[in-house]
């Protein structure tokens, strides 16, 4: 499972919901686009080290942007920026997913329902 950056973000404000979905995940991967949002919403080198370990502790693999990714991500953009308000970030995010075959795990559903062929678990904190 992919997990978006709201599901983390939701846990580090002790959300046992989001925490327990993490846990039960079998596989657990964030895109690179979640895993800089992590570290550019750090505000300080602590926690920026907190996020490197909460990510390492519960074996998250970083998904890096390929080719392959960004050609998807961007036709994402150009079909769905206009009519839904797809940006940039989650259309990378999507793309991760749908690339890894993977079920994209988030709290903002809004934010990826255009894309339907896109496997959603939505979690409702």
């Amino acid at each position: 499972m992919i997990f978006d950056t709201d599901v983390l973000i939701w846990i580090q404000r002790g959300n046992v919901k989001a925490a327990r979905l993490v846990e039960k995940a079998e596989i657990r991967c964030i895109s690179v686009q979640t895993y800089m949002e992590l570290l550019q919403d750090a505000e300080n080198k602590k926690q920026h080290d907190c996020v490197t370990a909460f990510l390492k502790e519960f074996g998250f693999r970083t998904l890096p942007l390929t080719e392959n990714i960004g050609h998807r991500a961007a036709i994402y953009v150009e079909e769905y920026s206009l009519s839904h308000g797809l940006r940039a970030g989650d259309a990378i995010v999507a793309a991760t997913a749908m690339e890894h075959n993977e079920t994209l795990c988030t709290g903002n559903a809004k934010h990826f329902k255009p894309v339907k062929e896109l496997k959603l678990k939505i979690l409702k904190p």
